[in-house]
């Protein structure tokens, strides 16, 4: 009688791969929807252009890694992360078989550590000026804009790109960012502020106005009670 080979045996038998994660890091500052990119100091590819990314650990899920490249890059923890892709190209990668697993993240620029972004070598570029990036990597970003922009019309995802208080001119100029169109801004804010789940402060932003322009916050307990009685986010673009 032939002898049970063992799981360890069976596992010897079959090939051994790298497993990467890649983040795609969207933030928005100055009207622009924008993208952390680092230059590579490493081969292959050393000196170009690449999304953040690392091996996954043996102790870890792949969320845990995603978490842990994006806050030794950010200093961010909490941060809105979503999975995006795998991408299993036999050939993506010339240093060796890696499968790599993407990710998608929203982050407020004016909250990350920009020491850790300049000792990473980082660099914002607005999505309409993106250089060259190695691999697959503009395919994964390309995946990744399409992926929020369908998140951002039915899901309030677009407010983790903002300061915690915000006008109505910065969120519109956020969405016309995230979709390269220009909104009617009449239509726009009946829109937004018919959900019920935006909150008016009393104070007024006047660098660029002397009358100013008050002051909103995203309610998401608000938010989460609408949810719960039927309520569907929409925005109409």
């Amino acid at each position: 009688m032939t002898p049970r080979k063992s799981h360890v045996e069976l596992y010897k038998k079959h090939h051994k791969h790298f497993i990467a994660i890649d983040c795609i890091i969207f933030g928005f500052d100055e009207g622009e929807l924008k993208l952390l990119l680092i230059k590579r100091n490493f081969e292959p590819a050393k000196g170009q252009w690449s999304l953040m990314g690392g091996f996954l650990d043996e102790n870890e899920s792949l969320d845990e890694a995603g978490y842990r490249i994006l806050y030794n890059l950010t200093g961010l923890k909490d941060i809105y992360m979503s999975q995006l892709h795998s991408h299993g190209e036999v050939n993506r990668d010339p240093g060796a078989r890696v499968i790599s697993i993407s990710y998608f993240a929203l982050i407020n620029i004016q909250n990350h550590d920009e020491e850790l972004v300049k000792e990473n070598d980082a660099h914002w570029r607005p999505i309409s000026k993106i250089p060259p990036l190695i691999f697959d990597h503009r395919h994964m970003v390309d995946l990744a804009l399409e992926q929020l922009r369908k998140e951002a019309k039915i899901k309030p995802v677009g407010f983790e790109l903002l300061p915690s208080k915000f006008t109505l001119p910065q969120l519109q100029s956020l969405y016309e960012a995230i979709y390269s169109k220009t909104l009617d801004k009449r239509n726009f804010r009946k829109n937004i502020l018919s959900m019920g789940m935006l909150e008016k402060l009393d104070e007024k932003e006047k660098e660029n106005s002397k009358k100013g322009a008050f002051y909103y916050r995203f309610n998401e307990d608000k938010y989460k009670e609408l949810t719960a009685r039927g309520f569907y986010f929409n925005i109409a673009i």
